[in-house]
C-alpha cells in the first residue's frame, strides 16, 4: 500500500515550503509529486531546496490548473492519492484519518478551516459555509468537493481519466465521478488550514463572480460528460 500526494504549483513561492513540510511531517507519504506549470517566481528553487527523496518535481503541461491535475493523476504511483494545494497547511492526523475512511470509501473529502494568509481563522468550517454533503444532484448544482481536502483510491481513476474537454474544475469532476461510479464519503474532521490570500487560483470559498449563463453551461458540460462516461463504461 503506497500513498502519493499530487500538488500543482504555479508562483507559489511564499507558501509552498511550509505546505511541503506539513505534508512530509506525516511520515506516511511515499511520494509527493509536484507538477510546476511554468512558475516565474522561485517556486521551483524552493521545492528543490527541500531535499527529501519523496519529493518528485515534474514539468506541467502548461495548460492551466485542471490539465495540470489531470497530468498529476496520470503520473502518480500510489495506491491511494491525496490532492494538495500549494499554499495550505496539513494538520496532524490528516493522512491516518483519511486512510481509515478509505478502507470503505473510494473517495473521502474532509472538512477544513478557512484561514487568511497569516493563518488567522476566517471560517471554522468549510462544510458549514458550503453546505457540503454527498449526493449527485446536490453536487451538480452546488459543488461540495474541495480538492485540497480530497483523497481517493487509484481505482477511481479508471472512470475519471481522461478528463473530458472543458471541465470547469478537477475536484468537481472527481467528486461527481465518485458519486456516479464509487462510494464517496464526507467526514467532519478539519484536517487542513485552507489558505485564502487573494492570489489563489480557485475561488471556492468566495461567492462566485462567474455569470449565471457560464455556470449553467458548466453544469450541462458535467452532466453530459458523466452520461457519456457511463455509456462508455457499459460498452467496455
Amino acid at each position: 500500500m503506497t500513498i502519493s500526494v499530487c500538488m500543482a504549483s504555479y508562483n507559489g513561492a511564499p507558501y509552498i515550503e511550509d505546505q511541503l513540510r506539513s505534508i512530509l511531517a506525516s511520515g506516511q507519504v511515499d511520494e509527493v509529486l509536484i507538477s510546476d506549470d511554468g512558475s516565474s517566481d522561485d517556486s521551483v528553487d524552493r521545492i528543490r531546496a527541500i531535499s527529501d527523496p519523496r519529493v518528485r518535481l515534474v514539468l506541467g503541461p502548461g495548460q492551466g490548473l485542471v490539465r495540470n491535475f489531470e497530468f498529476l493523476l496520470s503520473e502518480a504511483r500510489g495506491d491511494y492519492i491525496f490532492l494538495a494545494d500549494q499554499d495550505d497547511i496539513w494538520l496532524r492526523g490528516k493522512v491516518s484519518t483519511m486512510m481509515a475512511h478509505l478502507r470503505y470509501a473510494d473517495l473521502v473529502v474532509s472538512d477544513c478551516a478557512v484561514v487568511d494568509e497569516r493563518l488567522n481563522t476566517i471560517t471554522e468550517s468549510f462544510f458549514a459555509l458550503r453546505r457540503s454533503r454527498n449526493g449527485l444532484m446536490h453536487n451538480i448544482m452546488r459543488n461540495s468537493y474541495l480538492g485540497c481536502c480530497i483523497a481517493l483510491r487509484r481505482q477511481l481513476l479508471d472512470y475519471a481519466l481522461p478528463f473530458p474537454a472543458n471541465v470547469p474544475m478537477h475536484d468537481w469532476w472527481l467528486g461527481l465521478v465518485a458519486e456516479t461510479f464509487g462510494r464517496p464519503q464526507f467526514i467532519a474532521d478539519r484536517l487542513v488550514l485552507y489558505r485564502r490570500h487573494g492570489g489563489n487560483t480557485s475561488t471556492t470559498s468566495e461567492s462566485s463572480a462567474t455569470p449565471m449563463l457560464v455556470r449553467l453551461r458548466w453544469r450541462i458540460i458535467l452532466a453530459w460528460a458523466l452520461a457519456r462516461r457511463m455509456i462508455l463504461t457499459k460498452v467496455c
